[in-house]
């Protein structure tokens, strides 16, 4: 028998009307929250919760995370209610163990993209934010890359919805490019706002590229053009190889699986309850 599903009635679409609504909002207010980052530049930001500038940054992404969740969840199967979790989880301890392994790589979107290539663009949007929002209480200094981290989870149900995952060797391509867009994006927030990046690998890379004269912007983004791309090609094929592990049965329950066949092979046979 399958799962039970949080799914409103096809024919209500006043409620699809409001889902998509509070999705579109939710997507502004993160948008928002990046783009005042960017133009303030508050360099307070970096020593903890207390400053204005991260009371702001905190509240405008919780909003746009809530605003996507309350969205997108009538259409989630209750599973997935157990998986975000888990995926915050897998993000911050992931991020924090390479943040200090002295490798240019980030690791802290496994989580994320394995909601967002199960669940669709908001749920993978919201894990996203969420999950940079949770580590910051720990570590600050990632508060303000959640607009870059829900564009991932954006991105990485977009490359679902078009067949990138029922290939494998095509989910680690789905992931350079993602890792292109997503580094430009993140590259203002790193040099304005932090005037460098906090990991020890890719701080070296930085230093590498100031040392041959090229401005900070320029060698920030140089940086996440070298590590982002790789970064995501190995997290799009670890994302992939746990989502093919798991139960066919469990992973097409997923209405956005199943909708856009998102995964190689037949949706399993109804048991007989």
């Amino acid at each position: 028998m399958s799962q039970p599903s949080l799914t409103l009635p096809p024919t209500d679409r006043k409620a699809a009307r409001r889902r998509r609504v509070l999705e579109l909002l939710g997507a502004v207010a993160i948008a928002a929250t990046f783009i005042f980052l960017v133009l303030t530049q508050p360099a307070d930001i970096a020593g903890g919760l207390g400053s204005v500038s991260s009371i702001v940054a905190l509240g405008g992404f919780l909003l746009g995370a809530l605003l996507l969740i309350v969205g997108v969840l009538p259409t989630l199967p209750t599973s997935t209610v157990v998986l975000i979790p888990v995926a915050l989880v897998l993000n911050i301890v992931l991020g924090q163990l390479m943040g200090t392994s002295g490798l240019p790589f980030y690791l802290d979107s496994i989580g994320t993209v394995l909601i967002a290539v199960l669940a669709g663009p908001a749920a993978g949007a919201a894990t996203g934010a969420l999950s940079s929002i949770v580590w910051s209480f720990f570590n600050p200094t990632v508060l303000p890359f959640a607009a870059g981290a829900a564009l991932i989870g954006f991105l990485a149900s977009v490359a679902a919805r078009y067949g990138l995952f029922r290939r494998f060797y095509l989910a680690p391509v789905a992931g350079f490019v993602t890792g292109i867009i997503a580094g430009v994006v993140s590259a203002p927030i790193a040099a304005f706002v932090f005037g460098g990046t906090s990991g020890a690998g890719t701080g070296a890379i930085v230093s590498a590229f100031r040392a041959m004269g090229d401005t900070l912007l320029a060698a920030i983004t140089k940086q996440a053009l070298i590590s982002d791309p790789m970064d995501k090609a190995i997290v799009f094929a670890i994302a992939a190889m746990l989502v093919y592990a798991l139960p066919r049965r469990t992973t097409f329950q997923f209405p956005f699986v199943r909708r856009f066949r998102v995964l190689a092979g037949k949706e399993p046979a109804a048991r007989n309850s």
